[in-house]
């Protein structure tokens, strides 16, 4: 797919940086906190099963709350409100983490936090392709991506450097994590607009959900929603990568480099990718994804020690990189433009759902027979995930 040479030219318009640098700043929040969480849960006496159903329910949760915050913008005809609330609820749940006094209230600080992510998903991905030029929707959503990565590796850097300056003081690293995501909703609120409609637009539609209205979506979108299911299958939470690196002996305070290395990857390679597929058919890249992730799985299972475990961890960002921008952009190219909130919503609550299975069944297949049929599993899963779209599907991503 080529790019309109007056789009390259214009670049990528303001509004889109800004959230991407939203994104960045809540995912340093959240992944300071989320790296340490696993292992926070496994020494209050969480099992791993416990750990793959807490982690499939709160994503789950965020995909479900998609759909309808979603269909809402679609209904609105606008995406900055609901972005703005999302954040604000995210923010707001950060300091329950410190102030939590049972594992009860920790596990609840996580669901309402994905409630916070749940409502502004959707809206967000829209507001995206809303506002960037059909010929950089890839460039886009792999820019959003690699900043929102960038985040995720910057929060664990700062949890790592906070746990060993404080000897391993979990409620510091939460406290500090407080400020990153209240100053999210601040550039959520001061620097992102909607575009202005159209003249002569559409309509914002009265009924996203109805059955009317779902049969818009074409089938070109019912088929990237098919392939990205299946393909969320084959790739559990990756809090089972902290899991193997704490099996394989590697000491607390450091746990939180598995996820740096992982996103480091992920952010560098996201953009990238993300330019290259406005230049070329989707389903060659989209292929390669899922083969990095069958080589990351096997790795991860049958390399021992932890230059094994780094090895695969890095492959697992290399494949992240080269799908997660590329299906939402997909997603842009195929959805009518009054309906893509729902068509966001409907994409994630899919793709949430299948994250559950997973990750439900990697605890139960590390509980009884151990990490490396957990991730062999993965390996297999995303090998039949890959002869699929091989076999019917490549052809059908632009």
């Amino acid at each position: 797919m080529k790019e309109p040479a007056a789009a390259h030219r214009a670049g990528l318009p303001p509004g889109i940086w800004a959230l991407g640098f939203v994104s960045m700043l809540m995912d340093i929040s959240s992944e300071m906190i989320h790296a340490l969480l696993p292992a926070y849960l496994v020494l209050l006496g969480t099992s791993t099963l416990a750990v793959g159903v807490i982690e499939g329910v709160a994503e789950a949760t965020a995909a479900i709350v998609k759909v309808f915050s979603g269909a809402l913008s679609d209904w609105l005809g606008r995406r900055k409100l609901l972005v703005a609330i999302g954040y604000g609820l995210a923010a707001c749940t950060k300091p329950v983490f410190p102030l939590a006094t049972s594992l009860g209230w920790v596990v609840a600080a996580r669901f309402i936090d994905r409630v916070g992510k749940g409502i502004r998903g959707a809206p967000r991905d829209a507001l995206i392709a809303d506002l960037a030029p059909p010929g950089l929707r890839g460039a886009a959503f792999g820019l959003r991506q690699s900043l929102d990565t960038a985040g995720a590796f910057i929060g664990p850097l700062l949890a790592i450097g906070l746990m060993a300056l404080s000897g391993d003081d979990f409620r510091l690293v939460f406290w500090v994590a407080v400020l990153p995501a209240f100053g999210a909703f601040a550039v959520v609120v001061l620097a992102v607009r909607d575009p202005q409609p159209a003249a002569g637009g559409a309509a914002p539609v009265r009924a996203p959900l109805s059955r009317r209205e779902l049969a818009r979506l074409p089938p070109a979108y019912w088929w990237v929603v098919g392939i990205a299911a299946v393909f969320t299958l084959a790739r559990f939470s990756e809090a089972f990568l902290v899991l193997r690196a704490q099996a394989l002996g590697l000491g607390l305070m450091w746990v939180p480099a598995v996820l740096v290395l992982m996103n480091v990857v992920y952010s560098l390679s996201s953009y990238p990718v993300g330019r290259l597929a406005d230049r070329m058919p989707r389903g060659a890249l989209l292929a390669a994804g899922i083969a990095v992730l069958v080589v990351a799985d096997l790795v991860i299972a049958l390399v021992d020690g932890l230059a094994g475990l780094a090895l695969g961890v890095a492959l697992w960002g290399l494949h992240m990189g080269m799908t997660q921008g590329l299906l939402a952009a997909q997603v842009a190219d195929v959805a009518p433009a009054p309906l893509r909130g729902t068509a966001f919503g409907v994409f994630n609550l899919v793709g949430g759902l299948a994250l559950l299975v997973a990750s439900t069944l990697a605890g139960a297949l590390w509980d009884v027979f151990g990490p490396r049929a957990t991730f062999l599993a993965g390996a297999g899963l995303a090998g039949l995930a890959l002869l699929g779209l091989l076999w019917r599907g490549g052809g059908r991503l632009r």
